[in-house]
């Protein structure tokens, strides 16, 4: 994810200890003792992750425990965001005086199945998706970025973003993507001036797509 986010961001990927590392006892609680191999493996990659992202700003690796909605609770002064997929984790953290969000997310490269591009698309994404050079699933890498999307929003906002509620265009040439906001999910957040137009930088690999945007201050 290096190679996505600006030099404000600092971010590390998990390494093979990562996924059984240390997890501090407010992280724990949050992942509860009912946790599934995979779910404990996740979570722990990324603490441990976002944990070393903070310590390349120069700041203490303290504990990232979970929000009710099981969102990360950074630290005061920091934003950061966390992704995971099979074999893949990454975290990245930056001040919150030099960014204002930061989102990113890892999704398997495949072919998604006509109802989970239904949920995901909207008609004109899917249209546009269809006029792009094959051999890429570009339906993934629309689903992918407004993952990233949503980790902006959500952080600044508070609220949940449907995936139909942004309109997502992709630049293959440029490996960017922008998101418009739904212009109903504007009016409705409680929060002033909630961003509207979003805009990152994607990868597709053999057998990952990577996605992430930073929203800078005004």
């Amino acid at each position: 994810m290096r190679d996505l986010l600006p030099s404000a961001v600092a971010v590390a990927v998990a390494e093979p200890d990562d996924w059984t590392g240390h997890l501090y006892a407010t992280e724990a609680a949050g992942l509860g003792d009912r946790a599934v191999t995979r779910r404990r493996r996740d979570f722990t990659a990324g603490r441990v992750c976002a944990r070393r992202a903070m310590t390349l700003l120069g700041l203490p690796p303290v504990a990232v425990p979970a929000a009710a909605d099981r969102s990360p609770i950074w630290p005061p002064g920091t934003v950061g965001t966390i992704t995971h997929t099979l074999d893949y984790c990454a975290a990245a953290v930056a001040r919150s005086s030099e960014v204002r969000s930061v989102g990113m997310d890892a999704e398997q490269h495949k072919e998604l199945s006509p109802g989970v591009r239904r949920m995901i698309c909207l008609p004109e994404e899917v249209e546009r998706c269809e006029r792009l050079p094959s051999g890429i699933s570009w339906p993934a890498v629309v689903f992918s970025a407004k993952e990233t999307v949503y980790k902006i929003w959500h952080p600044l906002v508070g609220t949940w973003l449907d995936f139909h509620d942004a309109f997502v265009e992709l630049d293959p040439e440029g490996g960017t993507f922008t998101a418009r906001i739904a212009s109903a999910r504007l009016d409705a957040a409680p929060v002033g001036d909630p961003p509207a137009r979003i805009s990152g930088r994607f990868v597709v690999e053999a057998s990952l797509v990577r996605t992430a945007a930073a929203l800078l201050p005004p």
